[in-house]
């Protein structure tokens, strides 16, 4: 039987990566998380589906949140990776390992299962919405608002989930929780745009296109510069707001990768990815950076 630690490692390269430097409870807290959130990704993606198949997988995904059931878990599960939920082998992994995520998922604190299953839900029921949109097999966003619409239901939602999860049991940081709240759904979409940007070119040739066709794609980079500059921020508030270096160290890793993929993207276009090495002397320096507990992430000035 695979571990959270696996599942992870099988599911999420940057995750595997960024998730074991935080403290407890909230690495556990957060990589049940985002197992969850992993797993109604796993619907959505799933385009080979008929749309109402993947809206009905989510709802009845949903209320195994709601409620616990191992049985119905059991047999949801079976019939999920039977069909062949997806081509990627670590996510047809957890799927199949869907009722030992959701066994440890009600294992967690009170507090902690109703700030994830709180969150997961509303992500879900929006990833419904956004399916129900499919015609003739293709998702096309018409507008920046639909994107940005697109990019809160994804990874907005996550970044006011994780904030919740990083001020659990901390005073310390009661002082900067409203500056955090401001900024966490922007910390999500900053992430989810660099991604779609990344990724255009095979989206669209599964039959999504998120980028719309009127805009200029120089439009979506300078937002998403913009975004990242609002992550800055919120790492440095965190900094300054005494929240745990793990916690620092884990928002500000994915925020450095990004800005990494953003200009390698702008520069050589969809597709490009930041090589092995590149990921290892990015987290490195990161790490001396916090040891001279110096800024973690860049904050772009106006020019």
């Amino acid at each position: 039987m695979p571990t959270l630690e696996d599942l992870l490692e099988k599911t999420s390269r940057t995750f595997a990566l960024s998730i074991p430097v935080l403290p407890e409870p909230t690495h556990r807290e957060v990589m049940i998380a985002y197992l969850l959130f992993r797993i109604a990704d796993t619907f959505e993606d799933a385009s080979h589906w008929p749309p109402e198949k993947r809206i009905t997988s989510l709802h009845d995904f949903n209320e195994l949140l709601r409620k616990p059931s191992p049985n119905r878990a059991r047999s949801l599960a079976k019939g999920w990776v039977a069909a062949s939920i997806s081509p990627h082998a670590g996510y047809t992994e957890l799927m199949t390992e869907v009722p030992f995520v959701l066994g440890e998922f009600w294992k967690l604190e009170p507090e902690a299962i109703e700030q994830i299953k709180t969150h997961v839900i509303r992500s879900s029921d929006g990833m419904a919405s956004i399916v129900a949109k499919t015609k003739g097999g293709k998702l096309v966003l018409a507008s920046v608002h639909d994107l940005q619409a697109y990019c809160y239901i994804v990874a907005g939602i996550v970044g006011e989930m994780l904030t919740e999860l990083f001020l659990l049991g901390r005073p310390e940081m009661r002082e900067v929780a409203p500056y955090l709240r401001k900024r966490a759904a922007t910390f999500g979409e900053a992430l989810q745009l660099v991604n779609i940007l990344k990724d255009s070119a095979a989206d669209a040739a599964e039959g999504r296109s998120y980028l719309p066709a009127g805009v200029p794609k120089s439009e979506i980079f300078a937002l998403a510069r913009k975004d990242l500059g609002v992550a800055g921020e919120y790492i440095r508030a965190l900094q300054m707001g005494g929240s745990p270096r793990g916690v620092v160290e884990f928002c500000a890793l994915p925020v450095l990768l990004a800005w990494s993929a953003l200009e390698r993207v702008e520069k050589h276009g969809p597709g490009s990815k930041i090589s092995r090495p590149e990921v290892f002397f990015i987290t490195q320096k990161l790490k001396r950076t916090l040891d001279r507990n110096e800024p973690a992430a860049p904050i772009p000035t106006e020019k």
